[in-house]
């Protein structure tokens, strides 16, 4: 799964009409661009990020005014991340359009899916990091909205256990931003790179 995962992102052949730029080029590429820049940045920001109730909103403060290129660091991670719910958004609305989801490519419609609820969850996630008024309000609404949803008071339970901003809810949110949402991530983008190339129907000269 890997060797074709890098065979595709490195294709020994590439069709010349294939480089025409149109409204779908790469969406899918372009997006796994946005989150391994998501990932680069993300691990520089972990040096100075500290996940605790008092201390996360001052480690931001810190790493914007006195760190250099720690405003730029930030305002990368945070760009990307809303680059990177468009251009996924956008690669599953052209694959509803064009009818792209259908036999042989279900499976890798419903690994796509799942990526994109990941992708939204993991920005849900990063959201409280910063620990200021606009991530806690923002992060109470979003337990409210779950409530409603099956299991959500269940849901609510796990990620907020102590209250939202508390000190055992921060490190799970910073635990799932961190670690387990984007090996996750990785991980599924590897198998839907590698069904891609299985299924041949996009592009049949891989």
């Amino acid at each position: 799964m890997v060797t074709d995962f890098l065979k595709h992102l490195f294709p020994r052949v590439v069709l010349v009409k294939n480089l025409r730029i149109s409204y779908t080029f790469c969406l899918g590429g372009l997006a796994f661009t946005a989150f391994l820049i998501m990932l680069a940045s993300g691990m520089l920001l972990l040096v100075y990020y500290q996940p605790t109730p008092e201390r996360a909103f001052s480690s931001i403060l810190f790493l914007e005014s006195s760190v250099w290129g720690g405003r730029y660091l930030r305002s990368l991670h945070r760009i990307t991340s809303h680059a990177l719910l468009i251009l996924i958004f956008l690669h599953t609305l052209r694959v509803i359009l064009t009818g792209a989801y259908q036999r042989p490519r279900q499976l890798n419609w419903v690994i796509g899916f799942l990526l994109l609820c990941l992708a939204l969850f993991e920005a849900y996630t990063g959201y409280l990091l910063p620990f200021d008024q606009l991530a806690f309000w923002a992060t109470q609404t979003g337990m409210e909205l779950m409530l409603t949803l099956p299991f959500g008071e269940l849901l609510r339970s796990l990620l907020v256990p102590d209250g939202i901003g508390q000190p055992l809810s921060l490190l799970r949110f910073y635990a799932l931003h961190i670690v387990i949402l984007p090996l996750t991530v990785l991980l599924l983008s590897f198998l839907h790179f590698y069904r891609v190339r299985k299924n041949k129907g996009v592009l049949p000269y891989l």
